[in-house]
């Protein structure tokens, strides 16, 4: 069983992937990690984000065995990964690597924002979870400031923003819904609530 989470940024689409590959046994590929991987070793190497052929090559390195997830959540990269992930050499690149993931037995829950339109258009399931922006940056923030950040809610709100206009308008793998993917709007669901809503929709699409 292959399941699709696609959503915005800080909509929490990572968090429901999670529960849902514990649930249901799979394993789970969050792959804006993948991305932020990629932004991460631009940035250690001193390289401009934009430099494709830079980019390419680092994607190709990628070893998500590797990955320090916590090293890789951080506000900053997010942004940065935003910008490698609109380069179409680098989506290219890491193509193969997520559809083979999502492949191997038993299945896997892999979560993004191309994942039921490009990387699994073939999923079992698929689900677009959302929420209101003012509401992923106030839980944005609160992850922050949990782990000890000093953050303005304002400045997260209008990354978050930018970061929507650039994957939405992006002219490679846009972040759309695909016609069969049932949206899940989180704003007024707490994680719980969130997690029983999208089981559902799981077992009745295998219904």
């Amino acid at each position: 069983m292959i399941l699709a989470i696609d959503g915005p940024a800080a909509s929490g689409k990572g968090t429901l992937g999670k529960r849902l590959a514990a649930h249901y046994r799979l394993r789970h590929l969050d792959t804006g990690l993948l991305y932020r991987a990629v932004a991460r070793a631009m940035l250690d190497g001193g390289y401009s984000l934009d430099d494709v052929p830079r980019a390419v090559a680092a994607a190709r390195q990628l070893d998500p065995a590797r990955f320090d997830e916590q090293a890789l959540k951080t506000h900053a990269l997010g942004g940065a990964a935003s910008v490698v992930s609109a380069i179409p050499q680098v989506r290219e690149a890491l193509f193969a690597l997520q559809r083979s993931f999502a492949a191997a037995p038993p299945g896997a829950v892999l979560d993004g924002r191309d994942i039921g339109t490009v990387i699994c258009p073939d999923a079992d399931v698929k689900i677009v979870v959302t929420a209101a922006p003012e509401v992923r940056a106030r839980r944005r923030a609160a992850e922050m400031r949990a782990a000890g950040t000093t953050v303005d809610e304002r400045d997260i709100l209008a990354d978050i923003l930018r970061r929507d206009e650039r994957d939405s308008n992006r002219p490679v793998a846009p972040l759309v819904a695909a016609a069969d993917a049932i949206l899940l709007d989180t704003t007024c669901l707490d994680i719980e609530a969130a997690v029983s809503a999208a089981i559902a929709i799981v077992e009745r699409a295998r219904r």
